[in-house]
């Protein structure tokens, strides 16, 4: 009697193990159809690489590489008919001594902060387009964005013209109210300030439109249940507005800071290499045109360009480490 259940246990693993193994085969081809067969590596994967390795490409070419070459230029000098030498860290040493490397990198700075002064601008005026009942919006983002989309020497050229101390509109528009003009981009005490209101008139609709739509995401029951506990309009947009736009200021303020610290069309065009004002308006991008261009000095100027470039890495990191601080995501 002993043998029944031991020959019916042995069936029933043997029967188990066939299971098995015919579930195992099913398994392996259906992995193996799922993956594409051949390759083991799914069809999506091989799509999705595919469809990324034209934009991977160029940012090899036209990012990576030209990177690596400014690096490596900044160790070398170039002879008046091309070619290069290796001359270690000398187009460093320059960097660090010249006075006017030191100048022109608080002018860069300068113009960082007045870039940024264009961000409170767009956000206020985002919020009055968005007050219901306020008609010809369209109208208003448009004459707004028009600078930002203009040939930045049109704008150059235009402002010329305005600042000019003989004739330029701003000095009659101060004589109507008893004010003296001057020669707003020729006074070394003027010109710089003279320029960032430029930047700052030419890129506020940029930023308008971007800090309208973040406006528009913010769902209106919160305004409506702020107004219906008697918050007025500015306590709504220091409590409402403020807080849930701080992903998009958080985006503006970076793409800001990069584009200020790489300030060059307006100066190149506002300023004219006579003009006695032109030190105080140098930017770092400004004197290594001149290095390179003027002074045939490339290894000099890829050094100034790499420093350049550190410096808005940095820059751009502490703002990532800070934007923990303060962007509230929703």
């Amino acid at each position: 009697m002993a043998v029944f259940p031991s020959t019916a246990a042995a069936g029933q693993a043997e029967r188990r193990s066939h299971g098995t193994g015919a579930g195992t085969g099913t398994g392996t081809r259906r992995g193996a159809g799922a993956n594409g067969g051949r390759g083991g590596r799914p069809r999506s994967q091989r799509a999705a690489y595919l469809f990324i390795a034209p934009i991977a490409l160029g940012f090899l070419v036209f990012y990576i590489w030209p990177l690596l070459e400014t690096f490596w230029f900044s160790f070398t000098t170039f002879g008046a008919f091309g070619g290069n030498s290796w001359v270690g860290g000398e187009n460093y040493e320059r960097v660090v001594r010249d006075v006017t490397v030191g100048k022109a990198l608080g002018n860069t700075l300068l113009y960082m902060v007045m870039g940024l002064m264009t961000l409170p601008v767009a956000i206020v005026l985002a919020d009055l387009m968005n007050r219901r009942g306020l008609r010809g919006v369209p109208v208003y983002r448009t004459l707004y964005f028009m600078p930002f989309v203009t040939m930045p020497a049109a704008v150059g050229l235009v402002w010329n013209w305005l600042y000019n101390g003989d004739f330029g509109m701003v000095n009659e528009a101060l004589s109507w109210i008893g004010v003296d003009g001057r020669y707003w981009i020729s006074d070394p005490s003027t010109a710089v300030y003279a320029i960032g209101v430029v930047m700052i008139w030419s890129h506020v609709g940029y930023y308008l439109i971007i800090f309208t739509a973040g406006i528009k995401a913010i769902p209106r029951d919160y305004y409506e249940a702020a107004e219906i506990d008697g918050a007025g309009p500015v306590r709504r947009f220091f409590r409402i507005t403020l807080p849930l736009l701080s992903p998009s200021i958080f985006f503006a303020s970076v793409i800001c800071v990069i584009n200020s610290l790489q300030q060059f069309d307006l100066i190149f065009v506002m300023m004219s290499p006579e003009n006695p004002a032109l030190g105080e308006t140098q930017s770092i991008v400004t004197l290594f045109f001149k290095w390179a261009f003027d002074e045939n000095s490339q290894g000099a100027a890829a050094a100034l360009a790499f420093l350049l470039m550190l410096l808005i890495a940095a820059l751009t990191y502490v703002q990532f480490r800070l934007q923990k601080r303060w962007v509230h995501y929703a």
